[in-house]
C-alpha cells in the first residue's frame, strides 16, 4: 500500500516537538504552527492548487473547475495547531489526508464538476486564546469580532497583535458571508479521540453529532502574602479554594449520567513558591449531550466555587469563554457519506471541531480514523499507517461521490 498520508506526516514529524511535555506544542501563530502553515502552502502549490489566505487567516487551497466558478464548492480540511503536549494526528491528519485524497482522485482521472478546496483553520484548539474553533467562529460570526481580537494569551499579546504579526490585518477580520456562500458542503476528517473504532474493529467511521461543550474561567481572589510570616488562621488563600473545587468536580459530574467536567489548567498569581497567591484562575471544560444538563452542572460547580471561596475568605467570579450546543450533522450529507462508505459505523463525539461550528451555517459532516490507543490530546495518540491510508481512501470516495 502506498503510504501517501504517512509520507506527508513524516515531513512534519519534527515540527513543534515539546521536549518537556512530550508530544507537540503548536499554539496558533507560534513558530511551529507558522512552519506547518508554510508546509501546507508548499504542498498545495506543488499540486498546482491555487492557494489563498483569507482575511481571517484561514488558508484555502483550490482545485478549480475549468470555468473558475467556485459556487457550491466541496470543502475538506482541518487545523494545524495543537494543545500543549498534544499528539501528532489531531488536526494535521485531516490536512494531510485531504492532500492525499486529491492525489488519489487525480490518479484515477477524476475531473471535478464543481470546485474542491482544502481549508486550514487557525486556533481550533483554543490553547493560546481560550476559545476553541476561534477561526471558524470568526468566519461564521459565532463570536463578536471585537471580543475575538481583544483575547489575550499568557504573554499578554492580543489575538489582533498575533494576527498582525502573522500577516493577517485585524481591521479586515470578521464574519465573511461571501466566503461561506461559496461552500456547498464541508467534510472534515479527524483522528478519533476515543475508543469507538478500536472497540468496533473498524478503521473509519462517520460522525453523527457533537456533544454540547463549553469553557468557563473561574477566578478566585484572596490576599497575596508571605508564606513564612502569615499564620494559617490569617490566610485568605484562593489556591485552597480552587483545590477544593477541583477535588469536588468529579462527584458533581458523576451525578449526571454522560457528563464530563474537567479542570485542565490552573494558574496561581504571582506563582512564587514562598508566596500565598493573590488570585488563581481555573479553566473548566464541561460537556453533555443535553445542553440543559450542561447548564445545570455548570451552575452546581459555580455554587460550590462560591461556597469554597467564602470558606477561605475569598471571592470568585465565573465567566463563560465559549459554548457550543449539541449539534447533529446534516442528515442528507450524512446519507451521502453512508452511501459512499457502506458498512462504516456512525459515531457521536465528545470533541469539538470546526465542522461543528460550520454546521450551524451550511451542510457539514465528519469522518473519523481509528485511534488504537483511544487516547488523544496526549503523546499517546496514534494512527496506524494502514488506517491513515484507509481514511484518505474514504475521503477520496466521499469527494468522488460528490463531484
Amino acid at each position: 500500500m502506498t503510504k501517501r498520508v504517512a509520507s506527508l506526516m513524516a515531513g512534519i514529524a519534527d515540527v513543534g516537538r515539546d521536549p518537556v511535555r512530550g508530544g507537540y506544542s503548536r499554539p496558533v501563530y507560534s513558530t511551529a504552527e507558522l512552519d506547518l502553515r508554510s508546509w501546507f502552502v508548499a504542498e498545495a502549490a506543488a499540486r498546482g492548487l491555487e492557494v489563498e489566505i483569507d482575511r481571517n487567516g484561514v488558508i484555502w487551497a483550490w482545485w478549480d473547475v475549468a470555468s473558475g466558478d467556485r459556487t457550491g464548492a466541496l470543502v475538506t480540511g482541518s487545523h494545524l495547531d495543537s494543545v500543549p503536549g498534544g499528539g501528532a494526528f489531531d488536526g494535521p491528519l485531516g490536512v494531510a489526508s485531504a492532500l492525499a485524497a486529491i492525489d488519489l482522485l487525480r490518479e484515477r482521472g477524476a475531473r471535478p464538476d464543481r470546485a474542491v478546496a482544502i481549508a486550514v483553520f487557525p486556533e481550533e484548539e483554543g490553547s493560546r486564546y481560550g476559545v476553541a474553533c476561534l477561526g471558524s467562529r470568526i468566519l461564521t460570526g459565532a463570536i463578536p469580532i471585537e471580543r475575538a481580537l481583544a483575547l489575550k494569551d499568557d504573554d499578554g499579546s492580543t489575538f489582533a497583535e498575533r494576527s498582525r504579526s502573522a500577516g493577517v490585518d485585524p481591521s479586515r477580520m470578521g464574519p465573511d458571508p461571501e466566503r461561506l456562500a461559496l461552500i456547498g458542503a464541508f467534510v472534515e476528517l479527524h483522528v478519533e479521540q476515543g475508543r469507538g473504532l478500536a472497540d468496533l474493529g473498524h478503521p473509519v467511521a462517520i460522525g453523527s453529532s457533537i456533544l454540547g461543550h463549553g469553557r468557563w474561567r473561574l477566578s478566585f481572589t484572596g490576599q497575596g502574602n508571605h508564606a513564612g510570616t502569615t499564620l494559617m488562621r490569617d490566610r485568605r488563600d484562593p489556591l485552597v479554594a480552587a483545590a477544593g473545587l477541583v477535588a469536588g468536580i468529579p462527584g458533581l459530574a458523576r451525578a449526571h449520567d454522560g457528563a464530563r467536567a474537567t479542570v485542565g489548567r490552573l494558574r496561581p498569581i504571582p506563582g512564587g513558591t514562598n508566596v500565598i497567591a493573590s488570585r488563581v484562575d481555573a479553566w473548566l471544560d464541561v460537556r453533555h449531550p443535553d445542553d440543559r444538563v450542561t447548564a445545570r452542572l455548570v451552575a452546581e460547580i459555580a455554587a460550590l466555587a462560591e461556597e469554597l471561596a467564602a470558606g477561605q475568605g475569598c471571592g470568585v467570579v465565573v465567566r463563560e469563554e465559549s459554548f457550543s450546543p449539541t449539534m447533529s450533522f446534516d442528515a442528507a450529507l450524512r446519507r451521502r457519506l453512508e452511501t459512499a462508505l457502506p458498512g462504516a459505523p456512525v459515531l457521536e463525539t465528545g470533541a469539538g471541531h470546526d465542522a461543528g461550528v460550520l454546521a450551524a451555517r451550511l451542510p457539514a459532516a465528519m469522518l473519523f480514523v481509528r485511534n488504537p490507543s483511544g487516547v488523544s490530546h496526549s503523546p499517546e495518540e496514534h494512527v496506524e499507517d494502514a488506517d491513515a491510508e484507509r481514511g484518505a481512501e474514504a475521503l477520496a470516495g466521499v469527494l468522488m461521490g460528490a463531484i
